[in-house]
């Protein structure tokens, strides 16, 4: 008899329209090389390679101008192979963010410290972050270093917590296990928090010691460790290589390469 593994889900894929994503990807974002083209077909062959069975795939608006647009394209792709998390801005009312996100059947939604130009620990911020729970939007934001120093302040772990602790309904994952490169405080302040952290470190999460990244996931709980590569930046199925490399137990791994997610997200059985 043959039993189905569970689903391998990636909580953690940027895509573009097609004639923007090449424009996207030439300026490196976080001044990294991608290593796919950015675009949702692109992503299925990705995925298909990897044995990916469904994707987060996620919108940003650096401006507030681009939220509608961002979450009508978002908002439309396959929802049998991508959840898309849509996106907002705290330049537009909380309203007005989230009847766009009503709008295009979006029920998370993506941060970016980095490119948004907003800080976690911004008050608007928290206004937004509040009014997200109430309608009960996951929110899924990058979490550390990347740009200039001004940029990795406002995504930095202290601000990560500081919105933790300031909306207590939200669910949120971290990504970069809390902290792209300022892992040391991301053990110190978000380790063991209720936030589910995500595993992506691109361009590589082979790069970190492989003993410390076990350490952290076993500190926080690998029931609240979700998979993600940061795709098209890093390459799923070597990220997905470096999970099952870390000496976790099969059910950990297990957890953290789906079914966690799977429950985060409402899907249904694979």
């Amino acid at each position: 008899m043959i039993i189905d593994a569970p689903m391998i889900i990636d909580a953690h894929c940027h895509v573009w329209p097609d004639h923007i994503a090449a424009q996207v990807l030439a300026g490196r974002p976080a001044s990294l090389d991608p290593v796919h083209d950015g675009t949702l077909a692109g992503l299925r062959r990705t995925m298909d390679a990897a044995g990916v069975g469904h994707a987060m795939v996620l919108g940003v608006a650096n401006v507030a101008r681009t939220v509608q647009r961002t979450n009508e394209w978002i908002g439309a792709v396959d929802r049998s192979l991508f959840t898309p998390f849509g996106t907002v801005h705290p330049d537009l009312p909380a309203a007005v963010n989230l009847a766009s996100l009503r709008d295009n059947g979006i029920g998370g939604v993506k941060l970016h410290p980095l490119f948004q130009d907003l800080s976690l620990a911004d008050p608007r911020v928290i206004e937004l972050l509040h009014a997200l729970a109430e309608a009960g939007i996951v929110v899924i934001t990058h979490a550390g270093a990347g740009g200039s120093a001004d940029a990795n302040e406002r995504g930095a772990p202290v601000a990560l917590r500081a919105a933790l602790d300031a909306v207590p309904a939200l669910t949120l994952i971290a990504c970069h296990f809390g902290g792209y490169h300022m892992l040391d405080e991301a053990e110190e302040l978000v380790v063991g928090s209720r936030a589910y952290l995500e595993t992506s470190w691109p361009p590589r999460l082979a790069d970190l010691d492989r003993d410390r990244v076990r350490s952290l996931i076993r500190r926080h709980g690998a029931d609240r460790i979700i998979f993600g590569s940061d795709w098209p930046m890093a390459d799923p199925a070597a990220e997905i290589a470096a999970v099952r490399t870390l000496g976790l137990t099969p059910s950990e791994t297990t957890a953290i390469l789906g079914t966690t997610l799977s429950t985060v997200l409402s899907l249904p059985p694979s």
